[in-house]
C-alpha cells in the first residue's frame, strides 16, 4: 500500500491514521487513482474535526451526492459531443424562436452532436424536441414552484433534478462542447455572461458561443449593441472579449460556427505554463510559421511548435496519437487565443 506523504493535503497529520484511511481505500478496491479517494476520506474527516454547522455538512455532503448522480448519467456518453442550449422557459410551440431552437437542434443532432438543455418547457423542450428523447440530457433543477420536465425528457435516465443551482450550472459547462442561447430572461443571461467571464478569465476551456435569434430578430442584436455602446465604451471589456461570441439569426449560419471550431481543434489543456491544443489533423509546416507570425504578441517566451503528445499527457492514452500545437503564451488575454484557435481552424492541412 502506498503511503501518503505526510506534507501533503491528503494527510490527516498523523501517519497512524493515514495508514487506517490508505488501508479502508485499498480494501474498498479502489484501484482507479485511490490517492484520490483517499483525500476526499481526508478531508470528510476534517469537516468533523472543523465542528462545521449542520446546514454547511448537508450543503457539502448533498454537492458531492449531486455531482456523483450526474457524472455517473454523463460518463457512458463521454466521448459523444455535447451543446447546451439555453433560452426562454416561457416561448410557445407557435413563436418563431421556438422553431428556430427546434431546428437548429435537429441540425446539431444530425451532426453527431447531443442536446443539453434545463429540461424544462420553452426553448428547452424545442431543443429536446428537435434532437429527439435518444439524443437529450435534462438537467431539472428543484424550485419551490413545480418545473416539470418537457414531454421529451420526462421519465428519462438521462434527466437529472439537481437542489443546487451551481452544481447544476457545473454540469452545463463541465459537460459541454458548446453554447447556443435563443431569446431568454435573467437565467439565459446568467448562463451567457456566466461562460463568458469563465472563458475571459481563463477558468474554462474556450468552446464555440452562439447567440441565435429568430430570422430578423434583434433581441441579441440589441444585447450586443448594449455591450458596445456601454461595457466596452467604458472600458470595462477589451474588444478581444467579442471573440467568445457570435450573434446570428440564421439557424444554418450558427450550426456552421459550431462545426468551424471544430474542424481541425480538437480540444486543449495546460501543462505547466505550455498550452497544449491537440489538432484532428496536422498542418503544414508553413501554416504553423504563419501562426507565429500573427501571434507573436500572444506569446509569452519561445514560439509555436507542432508537435508529438507530450509526456505529461500520457493520462489521456485515446488522445496520445493527435499532433499538437504548443505554445507559452500570456495569461491575460484569453480572448486573443479564442482568435488563436479560430486561425489554427483555417490552417491547411498537411
Amino acid at each position: 500500500m502506498v503511503q501518503p506523504n505526510p506534507r501533503t493535503i491528503g494527510s490527516t497529520g498523523d501517519p497512524d491514521m493515514d495508514a487506517r484511511i490508505g488501508q479502508l481505500v485499498e480494501d474498498w478496491g479502489c484501484d482507479y487513482h485511490p490517492e484520490l479517494i483517499r483525500e476526499m476520506v481526508v478531508t470528510a474527516l476534517k469537516l468533523a474535526k472543523d465542528q462545521m454547522p449542520v446546514a454547511d455538512l448537508k450543503l457539502f455532503n448533498r454537492t458531492l451526492k449531486e455531482l456523483r448522480r450526474a457524472a455517473n448519467v454523463f460518463e457512458p456518453y463521454s466521448k459523444i459531443p455535447k451543446i447546451a442550449v439555453f433560452g426562454s422557459a416561457r416561448t410557445k410551440p407557435d413563436e418563431p424562436e421556438f422553431q428556430a431552437a427546434e431546428a437548429f437542434s435537429r441540425k446539431m443532432k444530425d451532426h453527431g452532436f447531443m442536446i443539453i438543455t434545463g429540461g424544462g418547457d420553452g426553448i428547452m423542450g424545442a431543443a429536446q424536441r428537435g434532437a429527439g428523447r435518444k439524443n437529450s440530457f435534462g438537467l431539472n433543477i428543484r424550485l419551490p414552484f413545480e418545473q416539470a420536465a418537457n414531454e421529451t425528457i420526462e421519465g428519462d435516465h438521462k434527466l437529472v433534478t439537481f437542489n443546487y443551482f451551481f452544481t447544476r450550472k457545473l454540469n452545463f459547462l463541465k459537460e459541454t462542447h458548446a453554447i447556443a442561447l435563443f431569446p431568454g430572461g435573467f437565467g439565459t443571461m446568467d448562463e451567457g455572461f456566466e461562460a463568458i467571464t469563465l472563458m475571459q478569465t481563463g477558468k474554462a476551456r474556450i468552446m464555440p458561443l452562439v447567440m441565435v435569434d429568430k430570422p430578423g430578430g434583434m433581441y441579441w442584436e440589441t444585447w450586443h449593441r448594449f455591450l458596445v455602446e456601454h461595457l466596452l465604451r467604458l472600458r470595462l471589456i477589451s474588444e478581444e472579449d467579442f471573440s467568445f461570441f457570435k450573434v446570428f439569426d440564421d439557424v444554418d449560419a450558427a450550426v456552421e460556427e459550431v462545426l468551424r471550431f471544430y474542424r481541425i481543434y480538437h480540444s486543449s489543456r495546460w501543462v505547466g505554463d505550455q498550452f497544449v491544443v491537440r489538432l484532428k489533423r496536422p498542418i503544414t509546416a508553413d501554416s504553423v510559421e504563419a501562426l507565429n507570425e500573427k501571434f507573436s504578441g500572444l506569446l509569452a517566451s519561445g514560439h509555436i511548435g507542432q508537435t508529438s503528445a507530450l509526456p505529461e499527457e500520457k493520462n489521456e492514452e485515446n488522445l496520445l496519437t493527435l499532433k499538437r500545437l504548443v505554445l507559452r503564451p500570456h495569461r491575460i488575454n484569453f480572448g486573443r487565443m479564442r482568435r488563436f484557435i479560430d486561425a489554427v481552424n483555417d490552417a491547411e492541412t498537411a
